[in-house]
């Protein structure tokens, strides 16, 4: 591949992000992708062409996008090296977590294959992010089968995974740590509503976070 056929940064992130969906089993499209970019139309189809042009993408007459094999793999090197750079921050150098995804994205593009392998043997003993996303190349599924906004009041929750789209905001990250929202976490769904979120408890603790919110935190009911 000519230097003229690699993507750039921001191409990758776009990669990154359908890499995400499709994995979740989740139907891609523009629309979707302007979303969680916070990007105007224009420039997710600006983009999408740069990268279909590239071969990194399909689209089907109804707009869905999946990604081609070499998009798939350059995807997946993308993301097992953020998740592994996201790792070592907060194992090794202590980070909190509210800055780890942009750091890991700074560092994700310049890593070289000497440096990402010292730092993969300093954190090879783990399975997923720190916020409870699978690490790729280990054939592991998404843990958690039910996202807080669906759970039964009354109910323990355990929460095992936070979705990726929570990491763009740090603002929200800083929110769920400060307030043990992480994975391993378990509260006692104490009340719930469709417009005002839900209600968590956890002994003299009671923590609401919004629908969107409960929208983001996945995990088990019992």
């Amino acid at each position: 591949m000519s230097s003229e056929d690699e993507p750039t940064n921001k191409e990758r992130e776009y990669l990154e992000v359908i890499y995400y969906l499709a994995t979740r089993g989740e139907p891609v499209i523009a629309a979707r992708l302007a979303r969680w970019m916070r990007v105007q139309p224009p420039t997710v189809t600006n983009i999408l062409e740069r990268l279909k042009r590239k071969q990194f993408i399909n689209r089907d007459e109804r707009g869905e996008i999946t990604l081609t094999d070499e998009g798939f793999k350059q995807a997946e090197a993308m993301v097992r090296r953020h998740r592994i750079l996201e790792r070592f921050l907060v194992d090794v150098m202590k980070m909190p977590w509210h800055i780890i995804h942009e750091e890991a994205v700074r560092l994700e593009h310049n890593l070289s294959p000497t440096m990402e392998a010292q730092i993969e043997a300093l954190v090879g003993h783990s399975t997923t992010c720190p916020h409870g996303n699978p690490i790729p190349g280990l054939g592991l599924p998404y843990p958690g089968s039910i996202s807080l906004e669906h759970a039964e009041v009354g109910k323990p929750f355990t929460i095992m995974r936070i979705a990726e789209e929570a990491e763009e905001d740090t603002d929200l990250v800083r929110f769920l740590q400060t307030n043990s929202l992480v994975p391993g976490s378990q509260f006692t769904v104490s009340d719930a509503s469709s417009a005002y979120g839900v209600t968590l408890q956890r002994g003299p603790q009671l923590i609401t976070v919004t629908p969107e919110m409960a929208g983001l935190l996945w995990g088990e009911v019992g």
